[in-house]
């Protein structure tokens, strides 16, 4: 792979981050890709009668942000998730400026799968947590892959 790690190169602690400002065309490009059109995002005049005095961002605009950091970086590439879990604890504004961190946790070599803890802040402080497990590509299936491909194309 170019980029990004096989199973084989990762280890615990293993950690990578990303940061994006959150804009007016990220909450109504996500509001239009999803559907969510919850007018906490996209009504100032209702949000500014709610409990946060303002609108803000989609949650899981926030939690996409993971998903660029394990699909690129960490493990990267060819990376599938599994599983997710959020805790929201702070709302995301626009302007904020979010990172995202996944850090590895453990690793289950007979499946090739990293759980790994994941959390956005804003200004350091988060504002959601989680977990994941995902399957990592591994050396081992990468060489099986080009064995069968290569007996299969001798068998031509």
């Amino acid at each position: 792979m170019s980029e990004g790690w096989f199973f084989e190169d990762l280890s615990v602690g293993q950690k990578a981050s990303f940061g994006k400002t959150i804009t007016e065309a990220d909450i109504v490009l996500f509001a239009a890709v999803t559907g969510d059109t919850n007018p906490m995002h996209l009504n100032a005049e209702y949000a500014r009668d709610s409990v946060f005095g303002e609108r803000i961002a989609h949650g899981m605009l926030a939690a996409g942000l993971i998903t660029k950091v394990m699909g690129t970086q960490l493990p990267g590439p060819g990376t599938i998730y599994m599983s997710q879990s959020l805790r929201f604890r702070r709302p995301v504004r626009i302007g904020d400026t979010v990172t995202a961190t996944v850090e590895i946790t453990e690793l289950n070599a007979a499946k090739s799968r990293a759980s790994l803890r994941t959390v956005c802040t804003v200004r350091g402080e988060p504002v959601l947590e989680g977990e994941a497990l995902v399957a990592v590509p591994s050396r081992a299936a990468l060489a099986v892959r080009a064995a069968a491909a290569a007996a299969a194309e001798a068998a031509e």
